[in-house]
């Protein structure tokens, strides 16, 4: 038998531990090959950890609840086919040690995959193996889409890949930019103030997802200056337009048309307008986004929050961005969100509309420098200028409200802002196609 250590696999950018929260096979089991061992949770999303290799799984080296680096060791699972485990004798002779050393390497080398720490995705050791022997790098590997589990790649994959290669051309891939660390603020340790519980009073712990929004929530305060602008938004021909077109969108494509895809689109727009809104702060230094992905924070069934990502939202049109919204939204409450769903993010939307809400004050998703809160759409008298005078009619209306760091972001640039967006939201046609 021969000795396979499975470890933690990267599971995208930001990503360096992950909580272990079930234990989905014991000591004794046979695992086969991409089946999954145990599930995780990191600060994002949950998620399962599938062994690469297949046999029994004989050491469990983590608990559940116990937090693992990226990269270390959480059980081990005995293959076929490899070096004894057992020790050699002590009386054995030199050349036999030598022997068996030789045999244990050989194992190693077996059973070990081939070095794709440079990837954020999940590859099994034979799609590692066949990439390695056909020359394919990290990078042209990552661009291959996956038919498995979670859009993994199989070997049926790799090898139509292989094959259609030559009749194919291959999109150049930008080499990673190298990481900047940003420097590590220590902050004061915070004294617990003790509080007066009463005898019928019931205590209930946080689950793990609400402690860690707990703690992103107090540290954003703590460290970007929070600055709100409000502007209200006249969005009736919004609405006119949607009840108009909303049940054809829906036929012909499947899916529903929210409020929420328009709002983005316009926000997507006014980021390119301001490119300093489309920012990150690493310490003294301001990081400009090339890409605009939109946050969207979504509530989840338990009370919990999470912000999956549209990545490259100013490339989308209304239709592309329909789909994402509705894809992002369904799997977050389905929990099927993955890792990668969440990260990237440079602004984000919140549309606190949903539950009544006029405007709110939301906290800033941290690096980035600015968010959006949607406020609920209402009927209300407004007044109307004519040619022929003014006169009081009813309109729907929303408040949108902006919540940015004034560390970097002033005034003059956070009102601006927001009132490009109101400004595209204001002047929606309504005889647009889609």
């Amino acid at each position: 038998m021969a000795k396979f250590e499975l470890k933690l696999p990267k599971m995208g950018e930001s990503v360096a531990e992950a909580t272990i929260t079930n234990w989905l096979k014991n000591v004794g089991d046979t695992i086969a090959a991409d089946e999954a061992v145990l599930e995780i949770a990191t600060d994002k999303v949950d998620s399962e950890v599938p062994s690469e290799v297949s046999g029994t799984l004989t050491e469990i080296l983590f608990q559940v609840n116990d937090v693992v680096k990226v990269g270390q060791t959480i059980a081990i699972i005995e293959t076929e086919g490899g070096a004894p485990a057992a020790e050699a004798p002590k009386a054995e002779t030199a050349p036999v040690v030598a022997a068996v050393a030789a045999t244990i390497e050989v194992a190693k080398e077996v059973a070990a995959p081939a070095d794709f720490s440079g990837s954020d995705k999940f590859y099994s050791p034979l799609v590692k193996n066949i990439a390695k022997e056909e020359g394919i790098s990290v990078a042209e590997l990552d661009t291959i889409t996956g038919s498995g589990k979670e859009g993994r790649v199989t070997k049926e994959d790799i090898l139509d890949y292989i094959k259609n290669k030559g009749n194919q051309p291959v999109a150049a891939v930008a080499a990673p930019a190298p990481a900047v660390a940003a420097p590590v603020t220590l902050a004061p340790a915070a004294q617990a103030v003790p509080v007066s519980v009463n005898g019928g009073d019931e205590i209930v712990e946080m689950d793990r997802m609400r402690k860690l929004i707990s703690k992103y929530m107090v540290e954003s305060v703590q460290t970007s200056a929070h600055v709100q602008s409000f502007i209200e938004v006249d969005v009736t021909n919004i609405v006119k337009w949607r009840d108009k077109v909303k049940n054809a969108f829906e036929k012909r494509e499947g899916e529903k048309l929210t409020f929420t895809p328009i709002f983005m689109e316009a926000v997507a727009k006014a980021l390119k307008d301001f490119p300093m809104m489309n920012i990150s702060v690493e310490g003294e230094y301001i990081v400009k986004k090339k890409n605009i992905n939109l946050g969207m924070a979504a509530a989840l069934p338990n009370g919990n929050l999470i912000v999956p990502v549209i990545k490259n939202a100013d490339q989308l049109n209304l239709v592309g961005m329909a789909k994402a919204v509705n894809d992002l939204g369904n799997r977050a409450k389905a929990g099927k969100l993955k890792p990668d769903d969440t990260q990237g993010g440079t602004y984000t939307v919140t549309n606190v509309g949903t539950f009544g809400s006029v405007f709110g004050t939301p906290i800033i998703n941290q690096p980035q420098v600015g968010i959006l809160a949607l406020g609920a759409i209402r009927k209300v008298p407004a007044v109307i200028e004519t040619p022929e005078g003014d006169f009081i009619g009813i309109r729907q209306k929303m408040f949108l409200s902006h919540s940015y760091d004034h560390r970097v972001v002033d005034g003059a640039l956070g009102g601006s802002f927001v009132k490009r967006v109101a400004d595209y939201l204001e002047a929606w046609d309504l005889n647009r196609e889609i």
